[in-house]
């Protein structure tokens, strides 16, 4: 018989698999019986945009802009990371730094950062730049803000054993601070991949000749519809594996210690 753990993930899994078929049946619910054959409708339902889907995996044009969109996501969160980590670190570490600096980064993390597109443009110009910045922008505060959460929540017994045994500064960032604050740094991490995730497309729509975000302005001007929406669900698709894989990555890390 399969043990208790087995048999709750395969229920899991059921469960996941169900909620699936009800999402896919309520889209088609929504197309499909207000559509008439040929119609606008009828591109946007369940059957045409999976085949389509199938057969853009099956190519290679769209593959390129994977690549592109990840390479970019990468990229963003990269910059993110070398920024935000160190500021949470201060703000966690400098009560003074934190009463300066938290009132103007927390105006700064309410403007959403689609709003700066326009600027972004005009300061870095066309091309992969502006996006790379607009997707550190997005992702620097939750990595930042967790890693001020972890520094917080410091065992103060373990820094105060760390100076009594002479460690110099960076000795205690490494051996202690770090290993601490990992967890805060990775929860925030995958909540940076979510945002940034989401402004991805829009920001791929800022004179780019490739990603999905273009490749999605490319299927309108070509009225391919059927495309388009397959796309769509390619990019949910993309999304939730980065998802999982982060959330895999965070369990292990955790199993680890």
């Amino acid at each position: 018989m399969a043990s208790q753990p087995q048999t709750r993930a395969a229920w899991r899994v059921l469960q996941g698999v169900l909620g699936i078929v009800l999402f896919v049946g309520l889209w088609w619910l929504l197309t499909v019986p207000f559509s008439t054959p040929g119609s606008m409708g009828m591109r946007f339902a369940p059957g045409p945009s999976l085949t389509t889907l199938i057969g853009l995996l099956q190519g290679g044009e769209i593959w390129i802009h994977i690549a592109v969109s990840l390479q970019r996501v990468a990229i963003g969160l990269g910059l993110a990371l070398l920024v935000g980590v160190p500021l949470g670190l201060l703000l966690g570490a400098s009560a003074g730094a934190n009463a300066t600096l938290s009132p103007a980064f927390q105006f700064l993390r309410m403007v959403s950062p689609l709003s700066w597109m326009p600027i972004a443009v005009m300061v870095f110009g066309v091309g992969d730049r502006p996006v790379y910045f607009l997707l550190a922008f997005a992702a620097l505060w939750p990595i930042m803000l967790n890693t001020l959460a972890g520094v917080r929540a410091l065992d103060q017994r373990w820094l105060q054993l760390s100076q009594s045994l002479s460690a110099t500064g960076w000795e205690t960032l490494k051996g202690v601070i770090v290993p601490g604050i990992l967890g805060h740094v990775l929860t925030g991490t995958r909540l940076a991949i979510g945002i940034v995730w989401i402004v991805l497309v829009p920001c791929e729509m800022l004179g780019v000749s490739a990603g999905l975000g273009y490749f999605i302005l490319d299927t309108r001007d070509r009225l391919a519809y059927h495309e388009l929406m397959a796309t769509v669900v390619l990019i949910g698709l993309l999304g939730f594996l980065l998802d999982m894989a982060f959330r895999k990555l965070y369990e292990a890390w955790s199993k680890s210690r």
